[in-house]
């Protein structure tokens, strides 16, 4: 009886859009939420021998993750089934399918608590999905789930409004379980600035994104995310790009990156997606095409589990290095500009194709 109210939570996937939500409503119903510790390459490599070596790179830092609950001694974990976030808006099939996964792969002593959630499908609302979660631990008073639901609702508004207003990660994070708003500092200038665009379980795990955020700040360059748009805003950027929404969590990639690509305060993209990621070779594909048409210098970085930090760097700092050598040489031939029809001479866009 001493784990009946307690649920364990692994720090991967979809942690990272919902966790907020999922803290403050279990919280609310009071059980107890034990986190995975944050990933090290002892989750990675334990999750990877798992499973067979085509499956993404995500879904391997997921069964790590699973693992190392397990290791707490944890024996309820949650592990959702989130299959559609709106009508005909679906998730891949391997976070569909997340359960099965788990299941089939890892033996061990535990439960699943495996609520599914499913906006496709009849009669499959957010409390529908909440009630098959809360269930598990006997609880069933309507009401009682709902006012969870709200206390939730709450700490995931006030994360999201801090991460909006540019406050990093952790920070909102920590500040909305602890029921509290923080104001951002002052913005800093920078001679440059990026776009990261990643889901956040491949940005905000700090072991698969190599910390990519902090290195940007120390090389002094400038970077916005995802989060820091409104929803209109990736909406809007993907009608822009002459596409529709189909994928889960298309909006922060293909929405996020147009309109990023179409601003003109940001220098450059860079995206992170896991190699042999279905989805986001499609994505990173057309947003490719769109950075191009757009005149915006665009990175891909490929990321799975012998992708080595140095390399990894190294590419970022010639990205921005070039990014800084264009801007500098735009602007010192500013005065070399055809005033007329407000275009640049021939002679200073070949040599910004060549600094490129």
């Amino acid at each position: 009886m001493e784990n009946q109210m307690e649920i364990g939570i692994p720090r991967a996937l979809s942690f990272y859009t919902y966790y907020p939500f999922w803290h403050g409503f279990f919280e609310g119903l009071g059980i107890k939420v034990i986190l995975s510790d944050p990933t090290t390459k002892k989750t990675l490599s334990e999750g990877a021998a798992l499973v067979v070596s085509e499956t993404c790179l995500p879904v391997k830092v997921y069964a790590g993750h699973v693992l190392n609950l397990i290791e707490k001694g944890v024996k309820k974990i949650f592990v959702p089934s989130i299959q559609s976030i709106a009508p005909k808006i679906y998730n891949c099939s391997k976070i569909r399918g997340l359960p099965d996964i788990i299941r089939n792969v890892i033996k061990a002593d535990f439960e699943m608590i495996e609520a599914t959630y499913d906006k496709s499908a009849p009669h499959q609302g957010l409390y529908d999905f909440l009630k098959e979660a809360a269930a598990k631990f006997g609880i069933t008073d309507i009401e009682q789930i709902k006012k969870a639901a709200r206390n939730g609702q709450k700490i995931s508004n006030n994360f999201r409004l801090m991460s909006n207003m540019g406050v990093p990660y952790e920070k909102a994070l920590s500040n909305a379980l602890n029921n509290k708003v923080l104001l951002p500092s002052e913005k800093k200038s920078y001679p440059i600035t990026v776009a990261v665009i990643a889901h956040g379980y491949n940005l905000y795990d700090n072991q698969v994104s190599m910390r990519i955020l902090d290195k940007l700040e120390t090389m002094n360059v400038g970077s916005r995310t995802a989060e820091q748009l409104t929803e209109q805003q990736m909406k809007d950027g993907i009608i822009s790009m002459g596409s529709k929404l189909y994928w889960a969590n298309e909006l922060e990639i293909t929405g996020a990156a147009s309109h990023y690509i179409q601003s003109n305060d940001i220098d450059g993209i860079i995206i992170i997606n896991a190699f042999g990621c279905g989805p986001d070779s499609l994505m990173v594909e057309r947003i490719s095409r769109f950075a191009k048409q757009n005149g915006k210098a665009f990175l891909n970085l490929s990321i799975d589990e012998q992708t080595g930090e140095a390399g990894f760097i190294t590419r970022i700092e010639a990205f921005t290095d070039m990014l800084l050598r264009k801007k500098k040489f735009q602007m010192k031939n500013v005065s070399k500009t055809d005033h007329s029809d407000g275009t640049i001479s021939a002679e200073i866009m070949a040599g910004i194709k060549n600094s490129l």
